[in-house]
């Protein structure tokens, strides 16, 4: 295997997109190589397999969606209330925007996790690295709620982006900051 990390973050890049453009089934080494701009048969140099590709797709789309260092520090300087619960979940709705191809291909890997047991348990722990993380960091900051108010958020905000990404104008009466404002209210308990 080609030991090249940049290479290697660009191909997985790369996937992100195929999967973003063409779903799962249209992931293939061809198409990752194709939309890298290198030669083929570069990916197969990088990937024993399409599983690995996968598998390791999930662990980078996460990389890119984790905000930058200090982000979230400087987020979390206001007092704990519904107010930030509503400006972090717009912030996280933004950033999922502003990376719009992580987000499908992160639908398409779920997608193709049903038929995959290996991939569905690597997602599977992913996915709940990152709900607990957010859980833990939620009730550290004292925010209000506890941990179902946040698998409610999460819930909501996955279900919101969904639409918004896939059938932009169902809720085309309503602005998605609005949405996330009522979800809010509604989810988190006042402070």
């Amino acid at each position: 295997m080609a030991r090249n990390p940049e290479r290697r973050t660009a191909l997985l890049d790369a996937a992100i997109q195929v999967l973003a453009d063409d779903g799962a089934r249209g992931l293939t080494f061809r198409a990752v190589d194709a939309c890298a701009g290198v030669p083929t048969g570069t990916s197969s140099n990088y990937f024993r397999d399409r599983d690995q590709v996968l598998s390791e797709v999930a662990d980078r789309i996460f990389v890119r969606l984790t905000p930058e260092p200090g982000v979230m520090e400087t987020a979390m300087l206001p007092a704990p209330s519904r107010a930030l619960v509503f400006e972090l979940m717009r912030q996280v709705a933004q950033r999922l925007a502003a990376e719009r191809t992580c987000y499908l291909g992160l639908f398409e890997l779920r997608l193709e996790a049903v038929r995959r047991p290996e991939l569905r348990t690597q997602l599977t722990k992913v996915l709940r690295g990152d709900l607990d993380a957010n859980i833990q960091g939620h009730l550290e900051a004292g925010m209000p709620g506890d941990a179902d108010t946040v698998r409610l958020l999460y819930f909501a905000l996955t279900g919101l982006l969904l639409d918004h990404f896939t059938v932009p104008g169902l809720h085309d009466d309503r602005h998605l900051d609005d949405l996330i404002e009522t979800v809010v209210n509604r989810i988190v308990p006042e402070a």
